[in-house]
C-alpha cells in the first residue's frame, strides 16, 4: 500500500491505496518531490469537474520496469500521455492526440503519491547538476520555453510579462534567457523582487501602458488579465495566453479585431531546453521555493499554496 493525496467537490484527502500496476511500456516511478502548481489549485475549485489524485511537476526515481536500464535513473515526465499512432502523433503533436490522458488532470492518477506511473517515452533523465528541489520546475519551466517554440521574438525584443506569480517569474526568466528585453508586471513586491534580482526590468501594476509591446505575455490567472494584455499590445502584435482559469473569460472582441491582435494560445513545452536553462543556471528557481511539506500533510500544504503571497510549495514522501 502506499498514501496518495485525493482531490474531490474542493476536499483534499490523503488515501491509501494499492501500488499502480505497471502497464506494459510503462514505468513505476517513487515520487522523490512534487510541486504544487495554480493548476491543481484550480483541479480543487473544480477545473475540468476533476476527482482523484492531481499533480504533475515532479521529479522521482525508476524503481520498476522492463525496461532495467532505467531502474535507479532519476527522472521527470512528460505529462501528456499520446497513442503515438494517431496522425496527431504522427506530426510530433502527440499532446494534441485526442485521445491522450494527462497526468494529474484527465484520466491518469497524478503525481502526489508515494508512487506513480508513466510510459518509458514519457521519462526524461535529470541530470545531476539540478538539485533535487530544482527539478520539480522542469514541467513549468518547460511550458515557459514553449512560447518561444511558437512566436518567433528577436533578440533585445520588449516583452511585457503580466502576473509575478510562479509562471510568470518562470517565463520572464526564460526570455532574458533568450536575450529578450523583459518588464515583468505584478503586484507583490517581494515577487518582483525575485525578478528583479534576476536581472529583469519589473513595474509595479498602476496604470497599464497601452499598445506598448509587441509581445505581451498573460500569466496572471485572473479573468481580467487577458483583457489588460490585450490593452498593452501594440497593432498587429501578438498576446502568448499561458492562464488557465476555471469558468469564462468575457472579452470585448473589437478590442482584439480592429487592431489585428494574434492570440496564441500556450501550454506544454519540450524537456530538452528548460533542463539543459536549468543545468546551466540560466533559470534561477530557488527562491520560488516557499515551503516542503511530508505527502501526508497535503491538506495543510494546498492550504498553504493557496495563501496570497506564496509561491512553490512542494510535496515529499512521508518521513
Amino acid at each position: 500500500m502506499m498514501l496518495a493525496v485525493y482531490l474531490e467537490s474542493g476536499r483534499v484527502e490523503v488515501r491509501k491505496q494499492p501500488l499502480p500496476r505497471i502497464a506494459e511500456g510503462f514505468a513505476r516511478i517513487r515520487m522523490l518531490a512534487a510541486g504544487i502548481c495554480s493548476t491543481d489549485l484550480e483541479l480543487q475549485r473544480g477545473y475540468y469537474g476533476f476527482s482523484g489524485t492531481p499533480g504533475h511537476e515532479f521529479v522521482g526515481e525508476v524503481v520498476a520496469c522492463e525496461d532495467k536500464k532505467w531502474i535507479g535513473e532519476r527522472v521527470a515526465g512528460e505529462i501528456n500521455l499520446a497513442c503515438g499512432h494517431c496522425d496527431w502523433c504522427a506530426r510530433g503533436l502527440g499532446r494534441h492526440c485526442p485521445t491522450r490522458t494527462v497526468l494529474g488532470i484527465v484520466k491518469h492518477p497524478g503525481a502526489f503519491r508515494e508512487f506513480l506511473t508513466l510510459p518509458v517515452r514519457n521519462l526524461r533523465r535529470v541530470p545531476a547538476s539540478i538539485p533535487l528541489e530544482h527539478a520539480v520546475f522542469i514541467e513549468p519551466v518547460a511550458a515557459a520555453c514553449e512560447i518561444l517554440d511558437q512566436v518567433r521574438i528577436a533578440k533585445r525584443e520588449r516583452v511585457a510579462v503580466l502576473g509575478d506569480g510562479k509562471l510568470g517569474l518562470l517565463i520572464a526568466q526564460v526570455l532574458q534567457a533568450h536575450g529578450a528585453e523583459v518588464h515583468l508586471f505584478g503586484r507583490h513586491r517581494e515577487k518582483l523582487k525575485i525578478a528583479q534580482n534576476a536581472g529583469i526590468c519589473v513595474e509595479k501594476v498602476a496604470k497599464m501602458p497601452h499598445s506598448a509591446y509587441r509581445f505581451v505575455v498573460d500569466a496572471t490567472g485572473s479573468a481580467e488579465g487577458l483583457r489588460s494584455a490585450v490593452a498593452m499590445t501594440e497593432p498587429r502584435g501578438t498576446v502568448i495566453m499561458k492562464s488557465t482559469v476555471h469558468g469564462l473569460v468575457p472579452i470585448d472582441t473589437a478590442a482584439v479585431i480592429v487592431p489585428e491582435i494574434t492570440l496564441v494560445g500556450s501550454r506544454c513545452g519540450r524537456f530538452e531546453p528548460a533542463v539543459k536553462l536549468l543545468a546551466s543556471g540560466k533559470v534561477r528557481v530557488g527562491d520560488l521555493i516557499s515551503e516542503e511539506f511530508p505527502l501526508d500533510r497535503a491538506p495543510e500544504a494546498f492550504a498553504r499554496a493557496a495563501t496570497k503571497g506564496v509561491l512553490k510549495i512542494l510535496l515529499r514522501p512521508p518521513s
